[in-house]
Formats: structure tokens, sequence, C-alpha cells
């Protein structure tokens, strides 16, 4: 693919390294692997969202029109295949309580409807080319199948498809669940969590724990 930041599928891309967009929040260590899609994540994935060089350069929503303007917060250990999609303000300026949706230049202003921001937590895992919509907030451990399009917000540890996306499973039982989202390993100290990848790469949770109650107490 021409001029693909991307050398090979198995090339991936640590995010904190490569955003440049202030309205685009991300933690350690997740990553983008987007050879098939053939862009960068900012490019390619997060749409219509202020904050790039050029838009910077045509307006400023704050000061200009002082909207509050939507946000994409990732949290740490994320992976997004490629084509992912965050549709952020494709329909802000599309009212739809209005009789029409077409945005008149002269009511720009007033026809903005922020959705709120997009949370992405940690540890979740969404597939290729699937859709997340503008203001959806996705827990902490959660999977998203390929292609689909998630409407609602989304429980931590939970694995979702489909168009709309619908529950598909939870990926542990409600206790184990309340287990890890207690201990939030992605926060721990970088040493604690290397000695723990033993563990984390299992389905130990009761061992976890034990680890947890041990050393980072």
């Amino acid at each position: 693919m021409k001029n693909n930041p991307f050398k090979h599928w198995t090339e991936v891309h640590y995010l904190k390294e490569r955003i440049n967009n202030p309205l685009i929040d991300v933690g350690e260590h997740s990553y983008y692997s987007g050879y098939y899609a053939g862009g960068e994540f900012e490019d390619i994935c997060v749409r219509y969202i202020w904050g790039d060089q050029e838009s910077q350069q045509m307006y400023n929503p704050f000061e200009d029109y002082g909207w509050t303007v939507d946000r994409i917060k990732i949290g740490k250990y994320c992976c997004f295949a490629s084509g992912v999609v965050f549709m952020m303000g494709g329909n802000h300026n599309h009212n739809s309580d209005w009789i029409t949706v077409y945005p008149f230049q002269e009511m720009i202003v007033e026809s903005y409807k922020p959705k709120g921001d997009t949370i992405i937590g940690n540890d979740v895992w969404i597939g290729s080319e699937a859709m997340i919509m503008p203001g959806v907030k996705i827990g902490d451990g959660a999977i998203i199948a390929s292609r689909a399009v998630v409407t609602k917000d989304v429980e931590p540890y939970t694995m979702i498809g489909g168009n709309p996306a619908k529950v598909i499973k939870k990926r542990f039982t409600d206790t184990d669940i309340q287990i890890l989202l207690e201990i939030k390993w992605w926060d721990w100290k970088e040493q604690d969590i290397q000695d723990a990848i033993a563990l984390l790469s299992s389905s130990n949770i009761d061992g976890l724990y034990e680890f947890y109650k041990q050393k980072i107490i």
C-alpha cells in the first residue's frame, strides 16, 4: 500500500508516541495494528474531531463559538485492530430536534449538540473495522467483535458484537470481575506487572488476587 505507515500486518504503533491532537488522550502501552487500513490512527480511526493541524488553523470551537467539544479518552494496555472507527462529531451539527437536519451556515452555532466524551477503559480489545458511536463508554477489559457497531455503553469484561452490538457473554463471573476491577493491574508499577505476567496471561484470577494482596497492597 502506497504511503502506508505500517510496513507489515504484524507491525503495531504505540499510540502515546504518535498522537498529536489535544482532544485525544491515550494511556501507556495502548497500540494500533493498522496495516490493512493504511494510515495513522489519528487520521483513519478518530473521525470528525477538531484538533488536527488543519482544523486548528480554520477555527477554534471553544473561543469562536463557546462549544463544549467532545474528547476521546483511551486507557492503558488497549489493543485496536485495523480500521477501528471512533465516530466523534459527525452528526453534531445535524439537529434531529429541528424540522431539518441540514446545517445551514447561519445556524451552525445554534445547531451544535455535543454527545459527551467517548471513553475507552483499560485492557480493551476492539476488533477490525468495529465502529464506536459518539459518547459511548466502554468498560475495562471489554472485547468488541470485528465490525460491531457500538451504540450503547459496554460493561467491564463483557464481549459484544453485531449491528447494533449486543452482549455475547461476560468474560468472567461477577465475583471475578469485581476482583479485577478492584486490583486494577494496569495501574501497577511496571516491575510489578512484569513480575505478574505469567498470572496475567492465565485464567488464574485467584492467584492474581493473592499476588495483589501480597505484593501490591
